[in-house]
Formats: C-alpha cells, structure tokens, sequence
C-alpha cells in the first residue's frame, strides 16, 4: 500500500505567480496573470478557440506530469457563468484532454480537477483546470464505487447527478456521472448547474469549491464530484474521517438541488 506523499518543490513553488492573498503563501503576487498573456505561452499541446491545454511552467510536484488548461480568456470567468454552450465545449475539450493523457500508458494514473476560490487551494483567479500524470503512484487508491453514490437527485439517459451518500471530504458533494462518456452536454449542463448551486445556494452560497473527474467503468465513463470548500473538519484533518449529513437532511437537499436544476434536463 502506497502511503507516500507526492512530494513538493519549495523552490520552484516560491516563484509561482499567484493572487490569491493567504498572507504566508511564498510566491510571486506581482508577476500578472500568465494566462491573459496568451502571446507568451510556450510548451502548448492543443488549443481549441480560447481553450488552451499546455504544460505547466512551474511544475512543483516531484515524479509528476504536470499540465494546465485554460478555460477561457476571460479572467473572471468561471464554469458557473459561462454559456451553456462554452461550458459543454469546454467538458468535452477537458475530456479529450484527460483521456488522451490517461491512455496514453506514460503514467500510473492521470488526475483531472479544478480548484476555485481562496479555499480551494488554487494559486490564479483566472479560470483553469489541473490534468497531473502520476508515474508511479495511484491516485485512485483511497477511492472507490461507493463515493459516487448517493441521494438521486435524477437521470437522463446514461447521465445521473446525486448527492454522495459517502462522501471523500464531508457533508455535501455532488456526483454527476457519465457511465459510458455519452450524453455530454447533458452531463456539461449538470456540471454548471451543481456549480452555480454550490455559489448561490448551498450553505446560501460558497465561494470555494473543487472539481474532480475520475474515471468509472473501467474508463468507460465519467463522475465530476463538486465539493464545496468550507474550512476542514478536524476529523478529516487529523484521522482522515469524512462527516456527512443525516439521511433526512440529504433527501431535502437533493429534492432542493432537483429543483433548481429542473427545466427538462433531468427526470
């Protein structure tokens, strides 16, 4: 059993721009966002109209393949506020993205997630995802079937979004899964609903949360789990156990979820 931590590089980390203020990060807070100065953008595997997938420049984590996509061009953006058809564009870019990586046979497993706000541990405002190649350690280890099940909120055709019953972290997390990467704009949709639900109504809206995209039947398909970033509980901090709500309170709020995403998307 793989206990060994991925292991960071200070010195590479110290130079990374950042503007997030966590008043101790050691970074670059002057620096400017990269990511808007396309022109300067070097070591890039693939654009698709804004969307620009590349290596990362500041790769801090040792023994790791570390790669970024970039949304969109606009630096407040967010999947929440996007269109609805820049948002389906840009889950099947990521998608091709992950699985090209993921399939590839370099690594011994291939993460794909997003952070957003101060909590979420992310470094830029400007809206991005994170495709990390591992080589020799399994990322998947400590996860399984169970995380990705839950309180349903409701299907259409091979897509499902529920509330996790089993949560990774704690409390509420969304899974909308994909069980043979088909029905992608409806699975898209569902993403940016259980986004804007997390900013605007969850806990009366979060202003952090992740994105997590693990592959499922045997890489056939996909789950995104939403999770809500509140500040950890120490049971999850110190023995790496997760809390979730009693059973009445996630039946109301997967019944509340199904009504804000409700406009002919589910059944």
């Amino acid at each position: 059993m793989d206990k060994n931590p991925l292991v960071y590089e200070y010195s590479i980390g110290k130079r990374k721009p950042y503007d997030y203020d966590y008043g101790n990060r050691q970074g670059n807070q002057n620096a400017g966002c990269p990511f808007c100065d396309v022109a300067h953008l070097t070591n890039i595997y693939e654009k698709d109209g804004d969307k620009i997938w590349l290596k990362n420049k500041y790769p801090t984590l040792q023994d790791t393949d570390q790669t970024i996509l970039i949304e969109s061009s606009d630096h407040q953006g967010d999947i929440s506020t996007y269109t609805r058809e820049d948002n389906q564009e840009l889950m099947k870019f990521g998608l091709k993205c992950f699985q090209k990586m993921n399939n590839s046979g370099r690594y011994e497993s291939v993460l794909w997630y997003k952070n957003f706000g101060p909590k979420s541990d992310g470094s830029l405002t400007h809206p991005h995802m994170q495709i990390v190649g591992l080589y020799h350690k399994d990322g998947y280890h400590d996860i399984g079937p169970d995380n990705f099940k839950g309180f349903e909120v409701g299907r259409s055709g091979s897509v499902e979004m529920n509330l996790s019953a089993y949560p990774i972290q704690g409390y509420q997390e969304v899974n909308i899964l994909t069980q043979d990467n088909t029905n992608l704009e409806t699975w898209a949709d569902l993403i940016q609903k259980g986004a804007q639900y997390m900013r605007s109504v969850l806990s009366h809206g979060v202003d952090s949360y992740n994105l997590f995209f693990y592959p499922i039947n045997d890489g056939k398909g996909t789950c995104c789990k939403i999770i809500p970033r509140f500040y950890a509980s120490p049971y999850f901090v110190g023995y790496k156990i997760s809390q979730v709500d009693d059973s009445d309170t996630l039946k109301w709020e997967a019944e509340r979820l199904k009504g804000f995403v409700n406009g002919g998307i589910l059944h």
